[in-house]
C-alpha cells in the first residue's frame, strides 16, 4: 500500500512531536540522577563529626537531600551544587 502525500508529510511531524514530549522524562529522569550523585557525595563528604565523613549533614543539605528523594530536584541541586563547590568539590558531569 503507497503512502498518501499527505502521511508522508505528517510522519516526520508525529516523530518530532513524539520527541518533544519525551523529552521533559529523560530530563526529568537526567535531574534525579545528577541529584542523587550530588547527594552521595554530600552524604560522603560534607558529613561532619569524623574526618572520613561518618557522621551527620547540617539542615541544609538534609533538607536538599530530601528534596532529591522527593523528586523536588530543582531545590536540591541548587543547594547542593553550591554546598559542595564551596567545599572545594569538583561537581560531577551532568547528563
Amino acid at each position: 500500500m503507497r503512502m498518501t502525500t499527505t502521511r508522508r508529510r505528517l510522519l516526520p511531524l508525529l516523530a518530532i512531536e513524539a520527541a518533544a514530549l519525551l523529552a521533559p522524562a529523560v530530563a526529568a529522569a537526567d535531574d534525579a540522577d545528577y541529584c542523587r550523585a550530588l547527594a552521595a557525595l554530600a552524604n560522603r563528604y560534607l558529613a561532619s563529626g569524623t574526618a572520613l565523613g561518618n557522621g551527620t549533614t547540617d539542615l541544609e543539605t538534609k533538607t536538599a537531600i530530601d528534596s532529591c528523594n522527593k523528586g523536588d530536584t530543582a531545590a536540591g541541586i541548587a543547594v547542593l551544587e553550591r554546598k559542595l563547590r564551596s567545599a572545594g568539590f569538583t561537581l560531577p558531569k551532568r547528563s
